[in-house]
């Protein structure tokens, strides 16, 4: 299984706020230059924190509904759920180190 995976409208639900243990949802755009530039960084976060999060994309091109809830208005934001409530969240592309930190300053 990856160590990322997709989620959409339909599945997010399931996927993220019944899901056990806080969830990262990375909300990207195949056009966003950013989105695109932190990718391998978020992947390689899920990579090493297998068991402690759950690291989930949604194109928000595709997901109009679920990223509308959320507000997300900017992207890339990645956002922390816990117990299906949404929490803090990162905005913008990060260099490498200080993406890494907000994740990990983010998961507590």
């Amino acid at each position: 299984m990856p160590a990322v995976r997709s989620v959409t409208d339909a599945s997010f639900v399931e996927a993220v706020l019944l899901a056990e243990g806080p969830v990262l949802v990375d909300f990207w755009a195949p056009w966003c230059r950013p989105c695109r530039a932190i990718s391998p960084m978020v992947e390689q976060f899920a990579a090493r924190h297998p068991g402690k999060v759950t690291v989930v994309k949604m194109n928000v091109d595709e997901n109009r509904e679920t990223s509308g809830t959320y507000g997300i208005t900017t992207i890339p934001t990645i956002m922390l759920f816990r117990s299906g409530r949404p929490g803090r969240s990162v905005v913008g592309a990060l260099p490498k180190k200080a993406l890494e930190k907000r994740l990990r300053d983010m998961l507590g």
